[in-house]
Parts: C-alpha cells; structure tokens; sequence
C-alpha cells in the first residue's frame, strides 16, 4: 500500500492513469466500464487506499443522470464548440447532457433556469447572459442546482467559476503588434452583448498606458448577437469617416472581426502585412472559421479542450461534495497567440 495522500477523485485518476470521467463511471455504476478497467480501479484502490465521499455521491442518488448544459447563443461558434466537448465528455462519464441557448433573452434564460430546477439534474453548466442576465434568478437556481459558471462570470454566483483569461488575450496580440508594426487601435461594439468585451477593453487601455502608447478605442453602434453584419457596418462607417486613428485595428472578437474583412473587401482594401496592404487587422477568440477567412485571421485563441477539461472536472468534484464546495473557485485559462496572414 501506498503511503501517498489522495485528496480527491481527480488525483486518484492521475495517479492510476485512467480518465477522470472513466473513473466517476466506475464510482456510480462499477458494472457500466470494462472488466479490465474494473480491474485497473481496483487494484489502484488498494495500493492508494483511497475511498471517495461515499455519503456525498449517496446524497446525490437522488438526482438525476441530467447534466445542463446553458450558453447564450447556440449559433456563435465558441459556444457551439464548447458545448460539443462538454456533450461528449458527459456522455463518456455515464451522464445525460441535455443542451439550451437563451438566444440572448433574458426572459428565455430565466425559463430554462427554472425548468432546469425541476428536473432535479445532476448538476449545470452555465454560461449567463452576464449583464442581460436577471440576478436574482441566477442566485436563486445556483443556491438549488450545482452550478459551474464559464465564459461569463458573475461574481459570487455558482460554486465555480472556468474562463478564459481576458487580459492574456489582450496582452499577447498587442504587443505583437506593436512589435510588428504600429500600435493598434481597438474596434468595439458600444454596447456588447457579452461582458467579456468589457474586460478586453480595459486590458487594452492598461496595456498601451503601461507601454506608454496612447490607446485609441474605435466604438461602433449594434446591439445583439449579430457581430459580423455588425462589424461590417461598423468598418465601412469609420474607414468612410476617418475615424480610423491607424493603420492597425485590433478586433474585441473574432466575430466582428470577421464582418470587418468583409468591410474592407468591398471597399477593395488589402488586408495584412504584405506590399499594397492598406490595414493590419487581428482578433481575438480563434473562431472556428477564423483560420478559413481572406486574409487568414491572426488572433489569440481559447484553448477549448482545457476550459472544457476543467468544466468537467470541477463539475465532478462539486457532485463528490455534495453539490458545495468550502469557497467558490475560480480558474482563468490563458489564450495562445495565432500569427496568420491578416497581421
């Protein structure tokens, strides 16, 4: 027998090298994984001496094989990749994922909260609406169901919280630019609909300001989840105006960014570093579709795989507990730097 410590599930499936959903099968059902697998566990049982809260996991008998999955806007690509992994990833641990998009409704979010809540599941993921999102009905169904935030976070609420890292965005495609050429300015929507596009704004203004570069931030008018036909819009208003401080623009996402190559496109600008190039253009997210753009999109990515990973881990250890953690975590995911052909 080993004289390590196991603390929780996760280090025990590190240590006997098997997948920590393959293992939380095991844990609720040891007839649902392979004899061999079955074997495996067991025997690593034993050298480790490692026995999980049963209590808690019998607490949880009573709920369902349910596990929610809520984001936004189903039709942005980020939220569609990300809830794919998920998907796949509960249904390998033996759980039912059931998947909703609020449509960027408040009253829609609120709906599938509260029909969340009476099915009793296992326990949620959920990526609010943020500032569009009604408070007290967030409160009230992270109080009643295990609930792991991601994406957009809203202080205090669920008992975990998995994102990316905003100001990394931020600070690797600016100072690849500055370093690369002029400094960019940073093209927004006035009003956006996800507060991640907050963040990123600020990282940019305290980025240039400790470069000692005077930020220049370029707000054009749309509100909803349409980015692309916003930023379209958006591109031809301030190239028509002038209103363009550089030669440099730094998309809020890659979505607006999209709509802003189309922008220069018909107006028969080059975009990227090349001879007869008009505009340097980079974003930040990695669309799906990003790297299929004309030019290709330089961008800061979201490293999809480890916010998903680290979804479901903590969702699994929420379930061990009992459905609450001793304080609420927090884990922010930095992005990695794409160079392609726009900049």
């Amino acid at each position: 027998m080993s004289d390590q410590k196991i603390r929780n599930m996760e280090e025990f499936a590190a240590l006997s090298g098997l997948s920590r959903p393959t293992v939380s099968k095991y844990f609720h059902d040891p007839a649902s994984v392979r004899a061999t697998t079955r074997a495996r566990i067991e025997e690593a049982l034993e050298r480790y001496d490692f026995r999980p809260n049963i209590y808690a996991m019998n607490q949880n008998r009573s709920l369902t094989k349910n596990v929610g999955i809520v984001v936004p806007y189903l039709a942005d690509p980020f939220f569609a990749e990300i809830a794919r992994i998920l998907e796949l990833r509960c249904i390998e641990a033996g759980f039912s994922p059931i998947l909703y998009s609020s449509h960027g409704e408040q009253k829609l979010e609120k709906e599938i909260l509260e029909g969340l809540t009476a099915l009793k599941p296992a326990g949620v993921f959920l990526a609010p609406l943020g500032r569009l999102s009604d408070r007290g009905v967030v409160e009230r169904f992270c109080r009643d169901v295990p609930t792991v935030l991601f994406d957009s976070n809203i202080e205090g609420m669920g008992e975990a919280f998995v994102g990316s890292d905003n100001f990394s965005f931020v600070q690797q495609t600016v100072e690849y630019l500055c370093r690369t050429g002029a400094p960019p300015c940073f093209f927004e929507m006035r009003t956006p609909a996800n507060p991640n596009a907050n963040k990123r704004r600020k990282a940019y203004l305290q980025i240039m300001e400790a470069a000692g570069l005077e930020p220049h931030v370029v707000s054009v008018e749309g509100e909803g989840w349409g980015f692309e036909e916003i930023g379209r819009r958006g591109a031809h208003e301030v190239i028509a105006s002038g209103r363009l401080p550089t030669d440099t623009v730094l998309c809020s996402n890659d979505r607006l960014a999209i709509g802003f190559l189309s922008a220069c496109y018909e107006r028969g600008l080059r975009v990227g570093r090349g001879e007869g190039c008009a505009l340097r253009v980079a974003s930040h997210d990695d669309h799906p579709f990003s790297r299929f753009t004309c030019p290709s999109l330089t961008t800061a990515a979201h490293e999809y795989e480890a916010v998903a990973g680290k979804c479901m881990n903590t969702l699994f250890s929420l379930i061990e507990t009992g459905g609450r953690f001793a304080t609420r975590e927090e884990t922010l995911i930095p992005a990695r730097l794409i160079l392609r052909t726009s900049a």
